[in-house]
Formats: C-alpha cells, sequence, structure tokens
C-alpha cells in the first residue's frame, strides 16, 4: 500500500502528493464540497472547494470546436469591466469539467514504488485523442489500474501510455466515445505565462475532497526538485517553481491555472510543515504531448548526471573565471547562475569524464544556462556524441560524451517468481542510492525470497552460483533450478550496499506461477508470459550425519541430543488468521518406525506451507504434517527416512508419570543458537493455560493444564521437553503465541504433559488417524467461594473437598466456541460444571478421559442456582483445519475455521475472507474476515456456491459488451453488519485460482485453477 514519501529539507519537510490511501478513502465518492465555514477550520489558510453548481457565468464563453480549448471573449482595452470580466468565477466553472479525480491501484510492487490503491487528480489536455496529464508517481512505472471520474461523475477506464522516466509528469488515454454525458473539454498547456507574481489556482481532488480549489501566486520559478525520500521516486535535473497555496495527498496531477484558464504548471509535491507547493515546469511536458499526438515516442537522452543549478557568487568559489561570467552575464542578462555537475553514477556514460563540481559552460560550442537548455539538446541527441565545455576549478576542458538512450534504463518488465516480484535496477534508485544502474532488483520478496531473506531493496548478485548480472541472467538462472531446490544466493541491500549477504533460499515452483510481464503502452497492460515448468523435482539424496557428543556434565542432554530435530516453516500465503510467512523452532522424535516429529503450533500453525528439517545440525530434509492437534499446542510431523542414511536417529523414551507441584525435573532443549541447553530445575505451578483471542482469528490454546518450571531458562529455548534424571520425557516444552491488550503478538513457554500426546501417538504409529471429539465450549476453574454464591450446596462442596489432588477449584463455562454446535445450543456461559459421564470434575486434566472418545456426554450442572441434568453430543474432530483455498480477485477464500467461529455469534455462510493482497480489487473493496453471502444476486453458503456464483458472472460478462466490469457483492461481518459493495474486477493480473489436498505433493497440496 502506498504511503507518503518524506525527507527533510531546507528545514522543511516535503511530501509527495500521492496519498496514504488509508487518509482519502472518502475520494472514491468524489463528493463535491460547498464553501463552509466548517470546510474552513479544516483547511486553515487554503481557500474555499468550489462546486460546479455554486458558480454562476458572468460572460460569453468562446469555445473552439476543434480542439476544445477554452477562450475567453475578453474586450481588448484595459478597462475596469475587463478586469470584472476576468473573473476567476468564470474560469473555473469551464476548468473543471476538463479536471478528472483519479482511482489508481498499483497491482504490483515495483521499482519505487509499492502495491496499493491511491487516488490522485488529472486533466485532459487533448480532447479529441483522450489524453489526460498527471503525475509521473501517478500514471506509475509498473502496472496500474485506474479510473478517471469526470465532474458529472462519469467514469472511464484510463490506460497509461508514458510516463518520463525522471521528471514528474505522465500521461494516461481514454476512450472519448465513452463519455456520454459532458461535453469534453482540454486545458490547454502554457509554460511561457508562468512567471513571478502570477496569481494561481490549484484545481484538483485535495486531501481526498471531490474538488477542492487552492490559491497563490507564484514566488519562485527556479527552487530545486523537492526530495521525497531516499530509495522513493524523486525528480531531478529541473527547476520547480514554488508557492504557498498549501496543496495536500490526493492533489498530485491538478493543473496549476492561470486567470485565463491556461496550465502554466503541474502540481507535483508540498512541504507537509509548510504552506509551500512545488510544480513541475511544463516546458518538457509539451514536447512530451507533441511527440504522443504525433504517434512517436518520446526521445529522452541521458548522461546519468545530475546537475545543479548554483548562483554566480558559489561558481566563484568553485573557480568560474571572471571573464567568463561576464560573457554569460551579457548574453543572458536575466540569468543568474549555471549548471554544475552534482553527482556522476558509476559506470554510466560520464563516469570518469564528469566529477562532482565542474561547471557546464557550452555544449557544441553553444553556452547553456539551465535544464531546459541543456536538455533539449541531450533529448535530441540520443545515441550521438557532444561536446561539453566545463570548468574544473580554474582550468577549462572539452569532454566528448556519447548520449545513453534513458529509456533503455528504465526499467519495463519484471520477473513474477515464488509470490516475489524482480525488475531491473532503474535509474530512479541507482541515481538514489548512488550505484551502477542495472541488476535484478527485488521489488517484493514473496514466498521464495523471503525464505532467504532477500527483502525489498535488495540486488541479486547470484543464485546457485550463477551470476546474475542483469534480469535476463536471473531468469534464466531461476529457469535451471528444480523445485523445492536449496541454493544459496548472493545479494545486498542498497541501503548497506558495500556488504553481501549469502543465504540459502528454497525454490518455490509449486505454489506461485514464474511468469515474465513486459509493458505494453499500446493497451496500458503488462502482457505475461509464463516460463516453462520447473526441469524436475528437487531429489534429495541420502546422507549421513553424526550427532555431538555431550559432555556427561550435561546429562542427560547428550541422550536426548539424537532425538531432537530443529524445524522451518515456510508460507506461501497469510491464511487462517497467520500475520508471518516464515516459523522456526524445535521437535522431538518419539518414534522412528514409522519416523514420528512432535513440536509445538508456533512452529507449525497451519497446514498450508513447507516444512525442512533439520537432523544433526547437518541434514537437511523436507517434512510433512501428518496431524495438527485441535485443541493442544502440538503437531505431529512425519519425514522420509530413506534420506537419513544411517544417521543415528533415537526415538526418545517417554514416562508416563504425571509431574505435580515440587517435582524435581530437567529441562533439555534447543537454544536460539541451535546448540543444547539444560538445567536441572522444579515444578513451580500447574495451572490452567489460555490464550486469548486475537486478531485475525487465529488458533488458541484452552482447557488445557501447563507445567511451569522454575528456570528463566526456559524462556531462551525454541523448544525442547521436561524429563527425568535417565532422559524419559515426561513432557513437552513448548511455545504458545498471543496477544495482549493492546494487541501486539506475544509469546511464552509451558510444558505440556506427554499422556496428551500419547492418545494420538499410538494410533499414529498403526497408520490410523486419530479421531477426537470435543465440547465446543470454552472452560475455565473457579474457586469454592464464589460457587457457593451461585448456589454450590455445601454436600458438593465436600466432595470437591474429597476428590484426590483436588484443588478446591471447579470448572465452569466461560465462553460458547460455536453456537450452531449441540454444545452451544445446550450449555450457556456460566454453567458450573459438577459431573461428566459420573465422574466429578474439578480440573482441566479431568476432561481428556470424559471427552475426546465419547459421542455423548451425560453433565451434571449448575445453572441459576439449580442442578441440571443434560446430554451433551460432542463435535468430531480429524486434525484437518485448512482444507480448501480458493484464489479471487487478490481475496484468499476457505471455510471459516474453529477460531473464527468462537468470535462470532452465528456463521452468516461457509464463504469466508481469510486476506486480501495488496494491489488487488480486494484489497480496494473488500475487508479480511467478513463472510460473504452474496454474489451479482446469487446466494452463496459455501465454496462451492460461491464457485458457481462467480462463473456464472464471469459468464454473463462475457455475453454483455457494455459491461462495465463490477461485481456486487454481499458481506455480513463479525458483528453482524451487511454490506453492499461493487468490486472492480480484474481478471487480466487477478485471476481465480485454488489450493487443495494431494496426497502425492510433498507438501500435501496443489495449485490448480479454479
Amino acid at each position: 500500500m502506498t504511503s507518503k514519501m518524506v525527507t527533510v529539507l531546507d528545514n522543511e519537510e516535503t511530501t509527495d502528493l500521492k496519498p496514504d490511501p488509508q487518509a482519502v478513502k472518502a475520494a472514491a465518492t468524489r463528493e463535491q464540497i460547498s464553501p463552509t465555514s466548517q470546510h474552513e477550520k479544516s483547511f486553515r489558510t487554503r481557500s474555499k472547494s468550489l462546486s460546479s453548481s455554486s458558480v454562476r457565468p458572468r460572460q460569453t464563453l468562446t469555445v473552439n470546436s476543434a480542439a476544445q480549448e477554452f477562450i475567453p471573449s475578453l474586450p481588448n482595452d484595459d478597462t475596469t469591466e475587463a478586469v470584472k470580466v476576468r473573473s476567476w468565477e468564470m474560469i473555473l466553472e469551464h476548468s473543471i469539467k476538463a479536471i478528472v479525480a483519479i482511482k489508481a491501484n498499483d497491482v504490483r510492487s515495483f521499482d519505487t514504488e509499492v502495491s496499493g490503491e491511491y487516488t490522485a487528480t488529472g486533466f485532459v489536455v487533448d480532447a479529441e485523442r483522450g489524453l489526460i496529464l498527471s503525475n509521473r508517481h501517478v500514471v506509475s512505472p509498473g502496472p496500474v489500474v485506474a479510473q478517471a471520474v469526470f465532474t458529472n461523475y462519469e467514469e472511464v477506464e484510463l490506460q497509461p501510455i508514458y510516463r518520463d522516466p525522471v521528471h514528474d509528469f505522465g500521461f494516461f488515454r481514454f476512450n472519448p466515445k465513452k463519455v456520454k454525458f459532458i461535453q469534453l473539454v482540454q486545458i490547454p498547456l502554457s509554460p511561457e505565462r508562468a512567471k513571478v507574481g502570477v496569481e494561481i489556482r490549484v484545481v484538483g481532488n485535495d486531501a481526498g475532497e471531490k474538488l477542492s480549489i487552492l490559491a497563490g501566486t507564484l514566488a519562485r520559478l527556479d527552487r530545486r526538485a523537492p526530495e521525497y525520500g531516499i530509495g522513493e521516486y524523486n525528480d531531478f535535473n529541473t527547476f520547480y517553481l514554488q508557492a504557498a497555496s498549501g496543496t495536500s495527498g490526493g492533489s498530485s496531477g491538478s493543473p496549476v491555472l492561470d486567470i485565463d484558464g491556461h496550465a502554466i504548471a503541474l502540481n507535483a509535491g508540498g512541504a507537509s510543515r509548510a504552506q509551500s507547493s512545488y510544480y513541475l515546469p511544463l516546458d518538457r511536458i509539451v514536447r512530451a504531448l507533441h511527440c504522443l499526438q504525433k504517434g512517436e515516442g518520446v526521445p529522452r537522452g541521458t548522461l546519468q548526471t545530475e546537475f545543479e543549478h548554483s548562483p554566480y557568487d558559489e561558481l566563484r568559489r568553485l573557480g568560474l573565471k571572471t571573464g567568463i561570467e561576464q560573457q554569460v552575464r551579457e548574453k543572458f542578462p536575466e540569468e543568474t547562475g549555471l549548471l554544475v555537475v552534482r553527482k556522476v553514477l558509476p559506470k554510466g556514460p560520464a563516469d570518469g569524464l564528469l566529477i562532482p563540481g565542474d561547471i557546464l559552460i557550452k555544449v557544441n560550442g553553444n553556452m547553456v544556462t539551465n535544464f531546459n537548455s541543456l536538455f533539449s539538446i541531450i533529448d535530441d541527441s540520443v545515441g550521438e556524441e557532444i561536446v561539453l565545455t566545463i570548468g574544473r576549478g580554474k582550468v577549462l576542458e572539452s569532454v566528448t560524451v556519447r548520449i545513453q538512450d534513458l529509456h533503455s534504463i528504465t526499467p519495463n518488465r519484471f520477473v513474477e517468481i515464488g509470490g516475489g516480484v524482480v525488475n531491473e535496477l532503474s535509474y530512479q534508485l541507482a541515481h538514489s542510492y548512488q550505484q551502477p544502474v542495472g541488476g535484478p532488483y527485488v521489488a517484493t520478496p514473496g514466498h521464495m525470497l523471503a525464505s532467504a531473506s532477500a527483502w525489498r531493496k535488495s540486488v541479486i548478485v547470484s543464485v546457485n552460483n550463477i551470476p546474475t548480472p542483469n534480469l535476463d541472467a536471473f531468469i534464466e538462472a531461476m529457469k535451471t533450478l528444480p523445485d523445492g531446490a536449496r541454493v544459496p544466493i548472493r545479494f545486498y541491500s542498497l541501503l548497506k550496499f558495500y556488504k553481501e549477504r549469502v543465504m540459502i533460499m528454497h525454490v518455490d515452483r509449486h505454489w506461485h506461477k514464474f511468469q515474465v510481464a513486459m509493458r505494453d503502452d499500446n493497451s496500458g497492460k503488462w502482457i505475461f508470459e509464463e516460463m516453462l515448468p520447473p526441469p524436475a523435482i528437487h531429489s534429495y539424496i541420502p546422507a549421513t550425519a553424526s550427532y555431538q557428543v555431550l559432555d556427561s556434565s550435561i546429562y542427560p542432554a547428550g541422550k536426548l541430543w539424537p532425538s531432537f530435530v530443529a524445524l522451518d516453516f515456510h508460507l506461501p500465503y497469510l491464511v487462517s488468521g497467520m500475520k508471518s510467512t516464515q516459523f522456526r523452532g524445535s521437535g522431538v522424535v518419539l518414534s522412528t518406525d514409522p519416523p514420528l516429529i512432535a513440536c509445538d503450533r508456533d512452529t507449525i500453525p497451519i497446514s498450508v506451507g513447507d516444512i525442512f528439517i533439520t537432523f544433526a545440525n547437518s541434514i537437511i530434509i523436507p517434512g510433512r504434517l501428518l496431524y495438527l492437534h485441535p485443541f493442544y499446542n502440538y503437531a505431529i510431523l512425519t519425514y522420509d527416512a530413506s534420506l537419513l542414511g544411517e544417521t543415528p536417529v533415537v526415538a526418545a523414551e517417554l514416562n508416563d508419570r504425571e509431574l505435580n507441584q515440587g517435582d524435581e525435573v530437567y529441562l533439555v532443549g534447543i537454544g536460539n543458537d541451535q546448540s543444547p541447553v539444560m538445567k536441572k530445575t522444579i515444578v513451580t505451578s500447574i495451572r490452567n493455560v489460555g490464550t486469548k483471542e486475537c486478531s485475525p482469528p487465529r488458533w488458541r490454546a484452552m482447557n488445557v493444564e501447563g507445567i511451569g518450571i522454575d528456570d528463566p531458562v526456559g524462556s531462551q529455548v525454541i523448544g525442547g521437553v521436561l524429563c527425568t534424571q535417565k532422559g524419559q520425557i515426561q513432557a513437552l516444552w513448548l511455545g504458545y503465541s498471543s496477544q495482549n491488550d493492546k494487541g501486539k503478538d506475544i509469546s511464552f513457554m509451558f510444558g505440556l504433559s506427554i499422556s496428551l500426546v500419547r492418545n494420538v501417538l499410538e494410533p499414529l504409529r498403526k497408520g490410523i488417524i486419530p479421531k477426537l471429539h470435543n465440547l465446543n465450549v470454552e472452560f475455565w476453574t473457579m474457586r469454592i467461594a464464589p460457587a457457593r454464591t451461585l448456589g454450590l450446596t455445601d454436600k458438593w462442596v465436600r466432595k470437591i473437598e474429597e476428590v484426590p489432588n483436588s484443588k478446591h477449584t471447579l470448572l465452569y463455562v466461560l465462553n460458547i466456541l460455536d453456537t450452531a454446535s449441540p454444545a452451544g445450543k445446550l450449555l450457556k456461559v456460566g454453567d458450573i460444571v459438577l459431573k461428566m459421564n459420573g465422574k466429578v470434575v474439578t480440573r482441566m486434566a479431568d476432561l481428556p478421559i470424559v471427552i475426546h472418545s465419547s459421542e455423548t456426554v451425560d453433565m451434571l450442572i449448575l445453572r441459576d442456582g439449580k442442578e441440571m441434568n443434560i446430554q451433551v453430543a460432542t463435535t468430531l474432530y480429524t486434525g484437518e483445519e485448512t482444507t480448501r483455498v480458493i484464489g479471487w480477485a487478490g481475496a484468499l477464500i476457505e471455510e471459516p475455521y474453529h477460531a473464527v467461529l468462537e468470535q462470532v455469534r452465528y456463521v452468516p455462510s461457509r464463504v469466508y475472507i481469510s486476506c486480501t493482497l495488496y494491489g488487488s480489487p480486494a484489497a480496494v473493496s473488500l475487508k479480511p474476515g467478513v463472510w460473504i453471502v452474496e454474489i451479482a444476486g446469487r446466494k452463496v453458503t459455501d465454496l462451492g456456491s460461491f464457485l458457481d456464483a462467480i462463473h456464472a458472472h464471469e459468464k454473463e460478462v462475457a455475453e454483455n459488451e457494455d459491461d462495465d466490469g463490477y461485481v456486487r457483492i454481499k458481506t455480513v461481518s463479525r458483528m453482524e453488519v451487511t454490506k453492499v459493495v461493487a468490486m472492480k474486477l480484474d481478471p487480466h493480473y487477478w485471476g481465480t485460482w485454488q489450493l487443495v489436498k494431494d496426497e502425492n505433493a510433498t507438501t500435501g497440496w496443489k495449485c490448480i485453477p479454479a
């Protein structure tokens, strides 16, 4: 999602006016704001917004029907009446018909831009051809989907056809025939009218308003281009105009109008801590427009050099001779200085020829004093040599340099692989970091590159020891890699370009597509070419390793060390409440025949992802999830034991004696550095463990007791066990994740009795997937004292006190997890449990015996002071949670999982939006955590009917040539609020697919078309 770009310049903060989308969502309505006192307070010192209905014409308008430019009829003499007729009111009434609000969405991160929605402004400069001028950061260097909304609320599709490689302007195109209810007009571009003291109006979508008109007076014509921050888009090699109009987010691309209705500049940036606004001059824009009107390309040349304009006093200090200064002043009396080399990029055309501080005096024998005169020559000399006369200190030198095609170092394609985007390092970013142009640049890492921590703004040097000097080399290197391979990747971050890193990358060709996209300015789209399938599925070769021999002083760690493994889990998508894609932890081997490993759900939280198991800190092989326990904090994995050769893996020995408070125990685990950790300690507590409801909803621990120990070392391990002196495991030492009251993720460690693992382990050893029963209820414990107040009799008090190992507590219903379940219909919050299946239950440890193997539970409860006997049917759990994921328009949709059900009173449908992807239609129109109940008037109840509904809508769209691309969607939120939205579909960039179970795949999943 795009955010404001800020930097400090001359003690001012400058901001790119492409707004933070969260701050300007109201702009999508394009509501016109009438001038009110409330508005004046909201935007202090700014001019009022102007509604078209509030403007009354006061003079005759003359419209040139060919060009459709506004030409006011004015008296020839300079009279008072003439001044009255040349009013802003009439000019603006006409001009706003050419000004559009732009709703845009960067569908992929690319170059300097990140994916996400934004609003901005543009204006028609050629009504006949349907050309709209806006900023480069609005047109975007990458793939963008945009619409323009005219002042009468007509919406048209926009095609980006040109964005300047350096300067902050670009052009969209629309089909004029699609505009039916407003007469198209265009605003003439007149750069020569920009003069200091000229009164101006900036008209556009300011701060998310439908239309805002801000007044100002041009104060400077020679301001240095504003800087928006290192690594962001920045303009250079041009002057900017400055005025105190106070524009803000959303006004990017607004015309800067004079009183005759001519655009004299293009609004681009502003200071966030002052009222200053910065406008791009129109000289180079006019040249580009003429090229586009002729159907020609826009020639742009470069020396890969940044110049700055310095006044004569500074030039003298740099060595400018008095005689040369006199010649320049005589020939250009209005000029105040010359251009000086500020920055020369390595390996560029001027590298080794120009150096910072060189004063530019002549080009091809002609004096140049400003950016326009220099770049008029450079842009018309692409591929040719020019001669520069420079002053270097007190010496004049002539330098011959060949002009490079600027478009050749401006990326127009990208690679999409492993969920990430990689493009060639652009001139923009190279200039920002003083680096050579070119090389595979990570615009977004996705699933695959994130596995190697190659984050955004990384440049890839090699893959699998194959050098990748450019994007083509990167593509070819990736083509050679088998799916599932683990290969070295060398890269550096632009933030620390002097430090290279070498990491291991997991090659992903099964979760995401490998395709190359190239920009097509004729259609405004990026055309995808899918690469061939991987040459193979990676085959692991059996290997043998030996375990580290531990000193006898840390026994029983030495006995258990061959049972420990390290685990890595990589998620391709954020589904089932996940907020992170990388997980790391440990596991313990509980069986070698069949191979079974237990680990916590903080390491393997869901079933969708890649699992890697490390044995003996030496061998890494893929793992597979076998069972995800629905109630307790552990998962059971399996692996191909043949890949370990003769590695002496040992199954840990179990001890069924329950731990009690005060027992001596040994903590053995794996530290953060993968080294063994061991300490003798005692059990300090056996108490309830419950994690809070999280946002987004995810699995949480409940109805279980945890084992606490007296040892701060326990929090310094990524996992382990609690065992006897002989190394027999009595409990797993597991990590739990939750959220605090502020919604921040937290984690802690507790022990889980091995008896709660036994009832799953034994069936799995026999090849049977356990099927456990449970009540969809969260219990907690209550002391006897409050229970008495709620009606507990003395008779029951004595019974509870007589229970062996009684803690003088009872269980009560804290929360109903699924209101549609049998338990949800019979039990109520606050019910006190006296008996289950004839047994008095007083603690969480009593629940597994009476519930997990029972289809029904006979319960004696205390409700409202009265004892009640009820029979409750249990719910069957199979150890599977997520079984299918559908990707549609950038929304990840699945059936509502258990953690979702416990946070709602009723389930509207079985179609739940788990996540939306940045840059997608779903990210614009839908929110994660809601249910879809209707698509285009068709009711949907489950994933099957959902797919039927969207396919039926697709068929209707194909048969209707006038379809506007929107689909009507009805959703219901967790708070039971129904909402209907119209979402603009984008099948070109966001198709429909699904993840389904596949027992033959290594991961257990496969991605197929929907």
